[in-house]
């Protein structure tokens, strides 16, 4: 039986999953594996040892000492190529054929309940929640689900926070995943106005003017006992440091 060769398609709805998946976890039995194969008619061995493939190419995997395949094809690194570090492009392409392949339109989910005009407005606004929701799948999902600060894992109190801001960044910087960290809603808000920072090393510092009336120990229980410490790092999608350098620079302590 003549081996059916990967397509460009299917490549790049993989390299969706492969954002959205710790790379130690992922197994042929992972459920998002075996979700995503249906979706493109492969064994989930396959798209397992594909996953296996594009890790090979991550450079933030090798500076731990973790090793995708050896076996990566022309096809792999050309679509690595094509899409590492234009995840806006990435997003929504992939999520596009998805969709497609689910007999599905992209927007069907996303914006069924909103009275959105046709035309641009709604081509726009389509393409910002699907990356929206691309960027925070990879986020959380590199941080294991964990603030990186306190280590608290409700996902529902969980924020895929943007460290340059939402509304000062590009489209590509909007929907990078190097452009966020994972942290819990109230570090999320204090971040958002300028109370803590993390800084081009990942170490977190905490503005001095934060206070409350019990004299400090609100302050002290859940802020002041981070001060100094490094963030857990997520296991793909570092913090750029030039988007920790702009926070440290434009947003820390800016209300003062």
């Amino acid at each position: 039986m003549e081996k059916r060769l990967w397509t460009r398609e299917e490549e790049i709805i993989v390299f969706n999953l492969y954002c959205k998946i710790p790379f130690q976890r992922s197994s042929k039995s992972h459920p998002d594996v075996i979700k995503t194969a249906k979706i493109i008619g492969r064994s989930p061995s396959a798209v397992n040892m594909k996953i296996g493939n594009l890790g090979s190419f991550d450079e933030t995997l090798k500076k731990q000492g973790i090793v995708g395949l050896g076996n990566a094809s022309k096809l792999d690194e050309q679509i690595w190529n094509e899409f590492n570090g234009k995840w806006d492009e990435l997003a929504f392409e992939s999520e596009r054929l998805i969709a497609e392949r689910q007999g599905v339109s992209i927007d069907s989910e996303l914006i069924e309940d909103l009275n959105i005009p046709s035309g641009k407005v709604k081509e726009v606004t389509i393409k910002q929640r699907v990356n929206q929701s691309f960027f925070r799948k990879a986020v959380l999902t590199s941080y294991g689900y964990a603030c990186c600060i306190t280590g608290l894992n409700t996902v529902s109190l969980l924020i895929a926070s943007h460290i340059k801001p939402w509304n000062v960044s590009s489209d590509i910087e909007k929907t990078n995943p190097c452009n966020g960290l994972c942290l819990n809603s109230l570090h999320d808000r204090a971040f958002d106005k300028g109370f803590l920072t993390v800084t081009p090393d990942n170490i977190i510092h905490i503005s001095h003017n934060i206070t409350d009336i019990y004299n400090g120990a609100v302050v002290d229980r859940f802020f002041t006992i981070y001060d100094g410490k490094q963030i857990a790092l997520p296991e793909k999608f570092t913090p750029k440091r030039e988007f920790l350098q702009y926070h440290n620079d434009v947003v820390f302590e800016s209300w003062m």
